[in-house]
């Protein structure tokens, strides 16, 4: 037969000289299709140094257009942070209505020092405080200052200011007391001998520090008592400073552990030509009581109404080398004069207090202030008399 039937129609039979020159021409088509894709490989792995293997999408290749986010910026407080490697270092940030003052690094676990004290015409301040609650409460247990050490979360502090009137900060009529204990002793009959006075027995210095520390008193640091002075600065009138005059062996043993176990701030005045021990824990303050002048003249009076305006200021500038700071000096024997003050300003000093008694008020004397002197033989009751 020459014909074949399909769907019941007559189709012709495809010679078999046809059927090979169309297997041929499918057969070369498949080979140039092999031939290009061998190339393409070839060409791609040349290009991209590889072996002949299909090396993966470069990343730097990639078109995606997506923006890349940009590193938040650091705050002031973190920039600070990074200008040091101690990892005690805090970074303390300050908030309050007209401050600008930048952050400032304190240690922690150490007193704060030298916190800043702002000025503002017709408002004076009021303080730093734990939180802004507190600050515009006027909150005392949540004040901050360089009675207390620092602590932060992440090294990192906002401590948050707030304001008084004038009116407001004469209308509290604060009056602060500067206690001055001298040595200690552990006999409840006390010390004999002509200074039996000026020995606490220690079991009331404990009670009268107890009082202190329970009972919601406010402890100033000297600048603070400065800036009260100046009518710069609201205190409380229920605030106290605690001093204790010569550095004696016995505060230091028996004293100064009281002092830590409240956690309460407090003033040595050390003469440093016989003494230049450290401070004997974190609450402790090392001030001037003279380096070489506790002692009498010629006239049986102290060496600061002897002595020139120029040696009593060369004195001081050596007490404050071993001490490394200046701002106050206790007046041996409580003894000094116009000479003294000018020797004691002369010497780059703020403040000298004296024996004479009674109370720190704005307007006070700087180079005069007084005292509230503790004697043997004084229970909780008579400082309750004396401080509140």
């Amino acid at each position: 037969m020459t014909d074949s039937t399909r769907n019941g129609a007559r189709t012709p039979r495809v010679s078999a000289r046809v059927r090979r020159r169309r297997r041929f021409a499918a057969f070369l088509s498949a080979l140039v299709l092999v031939a290009v894709v061998v190339t393409t490989v070839w060409v791609i792995a040349a290009t991209r140094g590889g072996s002949g293997a299909v090396a993966a999408p470069s990343p730097a290749a990639s078109t995606d257009d997506t923006p890349t986010a940009e590193p938040t910026p650091l705050s002031a407080a973190q920039q600070l942070l990074e200008t040091t490697e101690d990892p005690d270092a805090c970074a303390v940030s300050f908030t309050a209505d007209g401050v600008a003052d930048e952050p400032m690094l304190q240690t922690q676990g150490a007193l704060y020092t030298g916190l800043p004290i702002p000025q503002s015409d017709g408002r004076v301040f009021a303080g730093w405080y734990a939180t802004p609650a507190d600050a515009a409460a006027f909150a005392i247990p949540s004040r901050i200052n360089g009675s207390e050490l620092v602590a932060c979360t992440d090294r990192q502090i906002t401590l948050y200011g707030s304001w008084k009137t004038p009116d407001e900060n004469v209308a509290e009529n604060a009056r602060i007391p500067i206690m001055m204990y001298h040595q200690f002793t552990t006999r409840p009959e006390g010390e004999d001998g002509w200074l039996r006075g000026n020995y606490a027995y220690i079991g009331d210095f404990d009670a009268h520090m107890n009082h202190i520390a329970t009972g919601g008193f406010y402890l100033p640091t000297w600048d603070e008592l400065s800036a009260f002075i100046d009518g710069r600065l609201w205190l409380p009138n229920h605030s106290v400073i605690i001093t204790d005059d010569d550095a004696d062996q016995t505060w230091f043993d028996l004293a100064a552990p009281v002092v830590d176990k409240y956690k309460l701030l407090t003033t040595s005045f050390m003469i440093t030509r016989d003494r230049q021990d450290p401070a004997p824990n974190a609450y402790v303050l090392r001030r001037s009581h003279t380096h070489a002048m506790h002692q009498a003249g010629a006239n049986g009076q102290g060496m600061m109404v002897n002595a020139s305006a120029e040696e009593i200021a060369a004195d001081l500038e050596q007490s404050a080398a071993v001490l490394g700071v200046k701002e106050v000096v206790a007046y041996p024997f409580g003894h000094y004069n116009d000479t003294t003050k000018q020797g004691v300003a002369e010497a780059g000093f703020e403040m000298g207090r004296t024996i004479e008694p009674g109370y720190v008020s704005i307007g006070t004397d700087k180079l005069a202030l007084p005292v509230v002197r503790v004697n043997y033989g004084m229970n909780v009751n008579d400082i309750i008399g004396l401080i509140g």
